[in-house]
């Protein structure tokens, strides 16, 4: 039954879908044409060109037509095109898709959508009007925002309050924009990669310690001559990534309300690192700063592994250093780790 309802409202909105471009004659049926009438005002044109085609026309049923269509079903969607314009460059355009799940089936002309819904004991029909199916491109390319908030790892473990270089977790941020682009594989299924520029800013919990550079290693010195305000260490790299990225959303036809998770290795080259002191005189002295552009034996290249997750329009990632912040022997060894959001 649902097969005969959608070949009927497929022709009626075929008809009504190209009406604007035929032209205005008197509606006078061709003789060359065999009008098959249902309903109070529903019919099918068959157009037929030889007397040949018409015999063979007269031993055929409506089940004979449909399988003489030749329609080729997309395994993966349950799509079936039935009208498909041919470019001159070679491509495709689909004008007329029909999905089939079930017991519901939908019809999408253009920008119309025609439902077909046999779930309850009846059947019910709706035609929602002005409506454009949204295609998953093969390649796209587009810009994110990363905010987060960084620390480190020392041996496994964050490092105690007690330690000079002890992390303030707010105010520590990372900042990133990255242009990014995405391969479709598979249906749900994602290459992830870019180029993007991180700022990354540690600052520490003991505000009256101060990153400096010593002869051989940075120095974490105690400054018991001034009052002091904020100390830090930051640092920016120019970094290339790569995921592989499920969406399964897309693989359920849930559109962005699927969960999404993508994992992959990083690689980034610092521009720059310095640590800033900010403090005032025990005397009263307004705020000062001190500042070393020196790099203070930041490592000059930074690894690590980056995974993300998200559900809708949230998406949240986390970043892990393989390597050290700071140079072997130079330093603490400490391994940078963010968390953070992605808009």
């Amino acid at each position: 039954m649902k097969k005969y309802l959608l070949l009927f409202c497929l022709m009626a909105l075929v008809q009504a879908s190209f009406a604007a471009s035929w032209p205005s004659t008197d509606p006078v049926t061709p003789s060359d044409s065999v009008v098959v009438e249902f309903g109070k005002s529903g019919r099918i044109v068959i157009l037929v060109e030889s007397k040949e085609d018409f015999e063979k026309l007269k031993l055929m049923n409506i089940n004979q037509i449909i399988r003489e269509l030749d329609l080729e079903e997309d395994d993966e969607s349950g799509e079936i095109t039935i009208v498909e314009i041919k470019k001159k460059d070679g491509t495709s355009k689909q004008v007329v898709k029909v999905t089939e799940d079930g017991a519901e089936t939908e019809v999408y002309i253009g920008g119309m959508r025609l439902l077909v819904d046999e779930t309850g004991s009846s059947t019910k029909v709706r035609l929602e009007p002005g409506l454009r199916r949204k295609q998953d491109p093969p390649f796209r390319t587009y810009f994110n925002l990363d905010l987060g908030v960084n620390n480190y790892l020392e041996d496994g473990n964050f490092p105690t309050s007690d330690k000079p270089y002890s992390v303030k977790g707010w105010g520590s941020w990372n900042v990133g924009i990255n242009w990014m682009a995405a391969q479709r594989i598979s249906k749900g299924f994602y290459w992830d990669f870019g180029l993007g520029f991180q700022f990354y800013n540690f600052k520490f919990e003991n505000r009256d310690y101060q990153a400096v550079r010593g002869d051989d290693q940075v120095a974490f010195i105690q400054r018991n001559d001034v009052d002091g305000f904020k100390s830090k260490i930051s640092a920016s790299y120019i970094t290339a990534m790569t995921m592989l990225e499920l969406d399964f959303g897309k693989m359920n036809d849930n559109g962005r309300r699927g969960l999404r998770v993508a994992a992959g290795p990083y690689v980034g080259y610092r521009l720059g690192g310095q640590s800033k002191y900010v403090y005032r005189e025990l005397g009263g002295s307004g705020r000062r700063k001190d500042k070393q552009d020196t790099g203070l034996y930041l490592n000059n290249l930074r690894y690590g592994i980056r995974g993300e997750i998200g559900v809708g329009r949230i998406n949240f990632f986390t970043t892990y250093d393989l390597n050290t912040l700071f140079q072997e022997g130079k330093g603490p060894e400490l391994n940078p780790i963010t968390f953070g959001i992605v808009f």
